[in-house]
């Protein structure tokens, strides 16, 4: 196949040579200001605040977020989460999973355009590479001339905040893993291991590359999202539309052209400025229609707005809205993907709270001792071994006291207490006793395993005392 393509324009008779295989063209968003921009900034702050603070606090000594894989403990807000706590992480990845869907269908890539971690990250760079280089037109101008001491030191400075940041969020990252305070030491004395300084360096380089380099290219063409959110979208769904009924024909007029005399001059509200392009983060021209590069940012709405304020027009002519209301047609929130969405999330937030709010601090499992159903002693009584697995899941070492109840003289033979470490699995031999007379062959029994300093960690767990025909 070859690498060109000639597209024939029957009008002029004239060629078109369109590259099929080109390097991507460095986009240069200009700086915008409006109430989807205070908004945006907003978010980011929020987000970031998050993210770089949360490492930080604890409660009663304890990180409040920190995935301690090594233990195989999470801790989250106070809750500590354990590998058998598989099913609520499950839960909470389909909430977060449905909650998108549920989102887009009602309004469409706000995700993206607000809350996305690459937008995010995105933002800060692009803030940084405004303070090191100045605005868009600048560095327009700047990287297309010739390499000069200026052009040298600004490069330095913006590679710097770049790489600075980046380390940052890097170490961040590694501190949900690591006690941050404790890699903040490590990391101070140059005494990180391996795997620490790996993922140290490799999220650094990945979020410098991402955000500082790639950018607009990971939502076009590493992104699935973008692919697959046509699927989620109708004509009731919240798009940014340009209102081409309004704004066509497009062109430019003097300012002292009233709107209302547009019609008689043949002209529609888009004075063809292409300030919404030249401020779109993913370099596309809202005013062709929805495409999937775009995120939802809302710059061009600022922006157009901005223009129309200027120009004495309503504003509006580019803005948030459905298909449906472009058409004419009434908008419907309620329908049915919506209901359907939302079912989902309170049925599967139902359970999780429902399953996390029964989560034991202690876990106990019972097994009984296969080689010998039951013994039977010189003395008359009855004897069966079992092997008691007992795990605390609490935040603290305990001791725990085991009894067995459930049928006449049930006695325990040894000893029956353990001490456990928070996280600490213990197997415990019992051997129960009890006598002959009014034993039947199958006896329903119950252990209980109960915190000594905290009578309220308890479990109980139902077993089988055998005796004999």
């Amino acid at each position: 196949m070859s690498a060109t393509d000639t597209q024939h324009h029957s009008s002029d008779d004239s060629r078109q040579v369109v590259e099929l295989y080109t390097r991507s063209e460095k986009i240069y968003p200009r700086e915008v200001q409006g109430r989807y921009a205070r908004l945006r900034a907003a978010t980011v702050w929020l987000l970031l605040g998050l993210y770089y603070l949360l490492p930080w606090i604890s409660v009663h000594g304890q990180q409040l977020v920190l995935f301690d894989l090594p233990a195989r403990k999470f801790y989250v807000f106070g809750m500590v989460f354990w590998p058998q706590d598989f099913i609520l992480l499950t839960g909470l990845l389909l909430l977060a999973a449905f909650g998108l869907f549920f989102v887009t269908a009602l309004a469409g890539r706000l995700w993206c355009g607000y809350a996305c971690p690459q937008t995010v990250w995105t933002e800060v760079f692009i803030w940084l590479e405004r303070l090191a280089e100045g605005p868009a037109a600048k560095r327009r101008k700047r990287d297309r001339g010739p390499w000069t001491a200026d052009k040298a030191w600004r490069k330095i400075a913006k590679h710097s905040l770049w790489l600075v940041f980046a380390l940052w969020t890097g170490f961040t990252f590694v501190g949900f893993f690591t006690p941050i305070t404790e890699l903040a030491d490590k990391v101070l004395r140059f005494q990180t291991s391996g795997w620490e300084s790996f993922w140290i360096v490799f999220y650094s380089f990945a979020t410098w590359g991402n955000a500082g380099f790639l950018r607009e290219q990971v939502c076009k063409y590493m992104c699935p999202y973008a692919r697959f959110q046509s699927a989620m979208f109708d004509d009731n769904t919240l798009i940014i539309s340009y209102d081409q009924a309004r704004g066509e024909p497009r062109g430019s007029r003097s300012r002292k052209l009233a709107h209302a005399e547009l019609a008689d001059n043949k002209l529609g509200d888009c004075i063809d400025c292409t300030l919404c392009v030249q401020v779109c983060p993913t370099g596309i021209d809202i005013r062709q229609g929805l495409q999937y590069e775009c995120i939802a940012c809302a710059a061009c709405i600022d922006v157009c707005d901005d223009v129309m304020r200027r120009m004495d027009y309503p504003t509006g002519l580019i803005r948030y809205t459905t298909q449906n209301a472009i058409d004419n047609k009434p908008s419907k929130i309620i329908r049915p993907r919506i209901l359907l969405y939302t079912l989902l999330l309170l049925v599967i937030m139902t359970g999780w709270v429902t399953v996390a709010s029964q989560r034991a601090p202690v876990m106990l499992d019972v097994m009984r001792d296969r080689n010998a159903l039951y013994r039977e002693l010189s003395d008359g009584q009855v004897e069966n071994s079992f092997l008691l697995r007992v795990m605390n899941r609490s935040n603290q070492a305990q001791e725990f006291t085991i009894t067995a109840s459930g049928l006449a003289g049930l006695n325990i033979f040894g000893d029956a207490t353990v001490k456990l470490e928070s996280g600490e699995l213990g197997s415990l031999p019992i051997t129960l006793r009890a006598p002959r007379s009014g034993i039947k062959v199958r006896n329903d029994i119950v252990f209980t395993v109960q915190a000594v300093s905290q009578p309220e960690l308890t479990i109980q767990e139902t077993s089988r005392f055998i005796g004999p025909r």
